[in-house]
């Protein structure tokens, strides 16, 4: 019989995306047997994480103050605001090291077959931040997929109703990369996103 701390342990690692019960059992086994620090270390640090990190009010990014950094920031350009779905996201565009501007942080998409709607996703606190009479343009750098598209097209409907400038992020073909490696779709979209030079 399993002890019910193991059983626990195991149940508590299947939230992790995924990870099935199979994964998370392996994943106990390997944290018990061999990585006692490193899951000490994890115990510790996702504590810490719950405790301290909230939403920052302005951007909706993971903070541990009531504004972020980046928020803070007076060199950032503060009529620039960047909608993405997740942090992870905002890192990207942070480490292309192009983008001034400010975020919006949506923590996730459009995806009414999960249940997800304006209200999950903070309509409401983009809508209130777009409009804040600094804010002159609005960059959505949502994902290429079925839902991050219906979430651009949709945020961007509701954005330009009510006056504001909105942009999309292109897509096309990677830097360094080749017409003969590309799929049909991505070689597609690059030629219709085509610009003068």
């Amino acid at each position: 019989m399993t002890p019910l701390a193991l059983t626990n342990l195991i149940d508590a690692l299947r939230v992790l995306p995924g990870v099935g019960p199979k994964s998370a059992a392996r994943m106990a086994y390997h944290l018990l047997q061999r990585e006692r620090q490193g899951a000490a270390r994890l115990a510790t640090s996702l504590g810490d994480a719950l405790e301290r990190l909230r939403a920052c009010s302005r951007c909706n990014n993971y903070s541990e103050t009531e504004i972020c950094e980046t928020c803070a920031n007076p060199r950032r350009e503060h009529g620039l605001l960047c909608v993405v779905e997740m942090p992870v996201d905002l890192n990207r565009m942070e480490e292309t090291h192009a983008y001034k501007g400010l975020y919006f942080v949506l923590m996730g998409r459009l995806s009414p077959l999960d249940g997800i709607g304006p209200r999950e996703i903070g309509l409401d606190r983009l809508l209130k931040r777009a409009q804040d009479g600094v804010t002159r343009e609005v960059i959505l750098a949502t994902n290429f997929t079925v839902e991050g598209e219906a979430t651009a097209h949709y945020l961007g409907e509701l954005l330009k109703a009510r006056g504001i400038q909105v942009t999309r992020i292109a897509r096309g073909l990677p830097a360094g990369g080749t017409l003969e490696h590309v799929d049909g779709m991505t070689t597609a979209q690059a030629y219709l996103d085509r610009k003068p030079i």
